[in-house]
């Protein structure tokens, strides 16, 4: 069983998984509606800050101690680079569908092989290792990082996540907001959301 309740990650994790199915089916459009989708699409944003957001939390608060505490593990280090490694080649991608100068659907190929091999890659090697070595302030230390990064966005960005999570999941995400965020996400936030679709004529 693990140390660590990680329903958040993979909460996190599957937010990013959708819409990355919701990108390649807009990609396989003809390329300039495509486009014209895309750049007036929420998803695309959101789909962007959550992953900044996440992986920014990640390199600040999470493979750092995460070093620290393998130092004597050339195997862990190892990880750890590999993790970094993925994370620098994702940014490339998405800035290279925003510039818009290459046919969108080979790049959101490459953004996909790339985030989703990152993903599982995590999930496999990089959690177990993170539940056996990081202490618990660390990880304490991590999810307020993570929270503190979300700040303004929260409104945005926590009815995104729970877009089609499980039932289970989402009461445990919900738990960890104060009464007002709660109150806020049912009243505000999650009307707010439906009401906008996030990815127009898809």
């Amino acid at each position: 069983m693990a140390k660590y309740d990680w329903t958040a990650m993979y909460v996190m994790h599957d937010a990013l998984r959708r819409e990355l199915d919701h990108l390649s089916k807009l990609a396989a459009r003809e390329d300039a509606e495509a486009r014209r989708i895309l750049a007036g699409a929420p998803g695309w944003d959101l789909f962007k800050t959550a992953l900044h957001i996440h992986h920014a939390a990640e390199d600040e608060a999470l493979w750092p101690p995460m070093r620290a505490a393998l130092a004597a593990r050339p195997d862990g280090l190892a990880l750890m680079d590999a993790m970094e490694a993925e994370h620098a080649t994702i940014d490339p991608a998405i800035e290279a569908i925003d510039t818009g100068t290459e046919p969108l659907a080979p790049l959101v190929d490459r953004l996909t092989a790339s985030l989703t091999a990152h993903l599982k890659h995590e999930e496999e090697a990089a959690l177990p290792l993170i539940d056996e070595t990081l202490a618990p302030e660390q990880f304490a230390t991590f999810g307020q990082v993570h929270a503190a990064k979300l700040g303004p966005n929260a409104p945005a960005i926590i009815p995104w996540l729970l877009d089609g999570a499980p039932e289970t999941q989402a009461a445990t995400m919900l738990s960890l907001l104060p009464e007002p965020a709660r109150t806020a996400y049912k009243t505000q936030w999650r009307p707010a959301y439906e009401n906008q679709p996030r990815w127009p004529t898809l």
